[in-house]
């Protein structure tokens, strides 16, 4: 990934988190509480505002540093994003419980992007 589309992506997934969170709070939280869903849905929005705010760090951070864990880290902190936050909102729309089984590789992924942020960083300076 380029450091202009790694950006592109930490703005975009910025800006569909506080509107994710936003519909969850007004529009779906009559659903969300009957379905006792509330902090799986509040789950998945941070941890997606926690992991974008990472991949923007590691996005402003190839400015300074040429670093192949870098690149590493940002697609473990995007594809963590999909398939841990993603999980966690279809299984909040659909109330299909499996999806709770994938949820992990989403936060292996960024535990493996922590890693390679912290290996990146320990190399570079």
């Amino acid at each position: 990934m380029t450091q202009k589309i790694i950006l592109l992506i930490a703005s975009a997934l910025g800006a569909l988190t506080v509107a994710i969170g936003a519909f969850g709070a007004h529009a779906l939280s009559a659903t969300l509480q009957a379905s006792g869903r509330v902090d799986t849905f509040e789950t998945a929005v941070k941890y997606q505002m926690y992991h974008t705010l990472a991949l923007l760090a590691v996005g402003l951070l190839l400015f300074k540093v040429e670093q192949p864990a870098l690149q590493t880290a940002a697609w473990c902190f995007f594809l963590g994003i999909l398939i841990f936050s993603g999980s966690l909102y279809t299984l909040c729309a659909t109330g299909i419980t499996w999806l709770g089984a994938i949820t992990p590789i989403g936060g292996t992924l960024f535990i493996i992007g922590w890693g390679a942020l912290f290996y990146a960083v320990l190399k570079a300076f």
